[in-house]
């Protein structure tokens, strides 16, 4: 509902309530590249007006970020090619490229936690600080006050899963990762995950997937949810076998 409402916007409204939308998708879909949302953004980053195409290729970035993605990583370097003579144009694409490569891809922009059940509000906080500075970008960031790109640092998360024992040192820890399946309110003990692939930890966790422990070798102490850094311990029925 509200990407068609977004639609309605930009076909039948007024041009400065437009430039607001592809931050608002970019809101929306933080850290998360969906490929209908990267070819949206793309189209609206060739946009006869600056302002709206600043917008889209910083959304761009916002959608891609820490996730390496390949696709939006092309987009970028033919829209830095497109921009070459535009100063502005091409240092907003500098800025979403590096988005898109944050940390190498370890870590993502993510306002929530615990498998996306809570937010964290100073981490929201963090992106709409940013997106409101970019409503009017020539004035902000473009201008003296570039450094309000830092208030980004308040919703950097890992992406990684690092399990680890009671002194800290890496485990070499066998888990599931899969596509994360909704619960709440299932009887029984449904499953959690669906077209799962088995890792051994440290790995990578995209935006919509979920990790739970494979063998019964280690058994986490710190959380239900595997998500970051977890503190792993023997099972206590595999120290009975030793």
């Amino acid at each position: 509902m509200t990407l068609r409402t977004f639609e309605h916007i930009l076909h039948y409204g007024e041009l400065p309530v437009r430039r607001a939308v592809p931050l608002a998708i970019a809101l929306l879909y933080v850290s998360n590249p969906d490929y209908g949302i990267v070819d949206q953004l793309s189209r609206m980053s060739h946009d006869q007006d600056a302002d709206l195409a600043q917008a889209a290729i910083l959304g761009l970035g916002l959608v891609s970020a820490g996730s390496n993605n390949s696709r939006v990583a092309g987009l970028l370097r033919q829209l830095a090619d497109f921009y070459a003579k535009e100063a502005s144009h091409l240092f907003v694409v500098r800025l979403a490229q590096g988005l898109n490569a944050t940390s190498k891809g370890l870590v993502s922009l993510n306002p929530f936690h615990s498998d996306r059940l809570l937010m964290n509000g100073p981490a929201l906080a963090g992106l709409l600080t940013v997106i409101h500075a970019c409503l009017d970008i020539k004035a902000t960031i473009l201008d003296k006050y570039h450094y309000i790109l830092f208030y980004l640092a308040t919703a950097i998360n890992p992406r990684y899963l690092l399990a680890v024992d009671e002194e800290l040192k890496p485990l070499p820890a066998t888990v599931r990762v899969g596509l994360a399946v909704e619960t709440v309110g299932q009887a029984g003990r449904p499953k959690t995950i669906t077209g799962f692939q088995t890792h051994t930890a440290p790995v990578l966790l995209g935006s919509k997937d979920r990790a739970e422990l494979a063998g019964r070798e280690y058994v986490c102490t710190t959380s239900t949810v595997l998500e970051g850094v977890i503190i792993c311990e023997k099972a206590p029925d595999s120290e009975e076998k030793e």
